[in-house]
């Protein structure tokens, strides 16, 4: 007899969000001898066929989407909305990426629904390191689609004799980090392989510091040759602009502004939270491209400066751009944790000063974590 069922709905966001765990996935988890209830339809965004989900188990089966959230466990990748949530039952428990320390208003209403939580982001080891997480995809694939656009919009891009892709990266943490890899080699080997076979001058990266960005003298300097200026800050302070809109008018018209950090707009707090490079539009999987005179950057709240505008590419889940490369990665960290929920007897049973992935989830788990934080 099977002890918990899990369900694993489709993401109901914008169109060109794809992400369903991939069959590899759901097999593993139906062998740990639990029901999986997938959604109708799962896994059709990328390609996949039902049948490659039910091949070779009894475990797996397919339902309506409001069936998937009257399982016993709840995993989807983006935190889903409230209507959904309401369909889940007293006692069970979601995991999805929540960002507690964020979403002060989600704790609270997850807590009145009476429902566990766990936030995949919120899983860390003994020295905080974060276990779910995809920051190499979020900087490769962002830089991917930057130099796409300026290899589009730049006329020089491609000629022997001019001068190095200068690229600018604010913050030097892991994503910074991942691009400025990227960056050297154009987000794409292939491209950075026909290059270097034409004797193309390559990339110049430079990394700034926030004590330099504090600089407008010198950060003119640096942003006049700019031809890619990338966003990879965590601020600790969303209220405040690290690059005005102003300065932006010092950049080469072909420049191309990369948000990886994509801190939303939110003109309701006090103060109101803004992204780091000002005028730069919040984008998605359906669009994450915003050229010059696309209307989205007039959309802009009114707190946001606009008036100097170079193309701008944002988008809020940047390891959807290759849903299946995603998918394979996040199968894989999240695999363990749910197979240590099940071996547990559920997440009522997961010990803080027990093994390893016990520790991690306990970390990760709402009704615990708003204890240690005091909420």
């Amino acid at each position: 007899m099977l002890n918990l069922t899990i369900g694993l709905p489709r993401i109901h966001k914008e169109r060109g969000e794809r992400r369903d765990f991939l069959p590899q996935f759901v097999k593993r988890v139906s062998e740990l001898g639990v029901e999986v209830v997938l959604e109708r339809g799962y896994g059709r965004g990328m390609g996949l066929q039902e049948s490659e989900y039910t091949k070779g188990t009894d475990f797996v089966r397919f339902a309506r989407h409001d069936e998937t959230y009257q399982q016993d466990l709840l995993l989807v990748l983006r935190y889903p909305n409230d209507e959904e949530l309401r369909l889940m039952r007293p006692g069970s428990c979601l995991i999805s990426m929540i960002h507690f320390p964020t979403r002060p208003g989600r704790i609270k209403f997850l807590q009145d629904l009476g429902i566990e939580t766990i936030s995949l982001d919120c899983v860390k080891d003994d020295t905080g390191r974060r276990l779910v997480e995809n920051l190499r995809a979020v900087g490769w694939n962002g830089v991917e689609v930057a130099f796409k656009i300026l290899k589009k919009i730049f006329p020089d891009f491609e000629k022997p004799n001019r001068r190095p892709i200068h690229i600018t990266v604010i913050g030097a943490g892991a994503v910074g980090g991942y691009a400025m890899q990227a960056a050297i080699r154009y987000g794409d080997l292939n491209l950075w392989q026909s290059m270097a076979h034409q004797s193309v001058p390559g990339v110049q990266v430079i990394c700034v510091d926030y004590d330099t960005t504090c600089h407008e003298s010198i950060m003119r300097g640096i942003l006049k040759d700019t031809d890619i200026l990338i966003d990879a800050t965590q601020r600790a302070d969303t209220s405040k602009f690290v690059i005005p809109n102003e300065w932006i008018g010092h950049m080469p018209e072909h420049a191309v502004l990369l948000d990886l950090s994509v801190d939303p707009y939110d003109p309701f707090v006090n103060p109101p939270a803004v992204k780091a490079i000002e005028g730069i539009p919040q984008g998605n999987l359906d669009q994450y491209v915003f050229y010059p005179d696309d209307p989205a950057f007039d959309k802009l709240t009114s707190c946001v400066n606009t008036k100097f505008r170079r193309t701008s590419i944002s988008c809020y889940s940047w390891p959807g751009i290759h849903p299946k490369a995603c998918m394979s990665v996040y199968g894989k960290q999240i695999y363990p944790l749910i197979r240590t929920i099940i071996e547990a007897g559920g997440v009522q049973n997961i010990n803080p000063q027990g093994r390893f992935f016990h520790r991690a989830l306990a970390r990760a788990i709402l009704s615990r974590w708003s204890v240690n934080n005091n909420e």
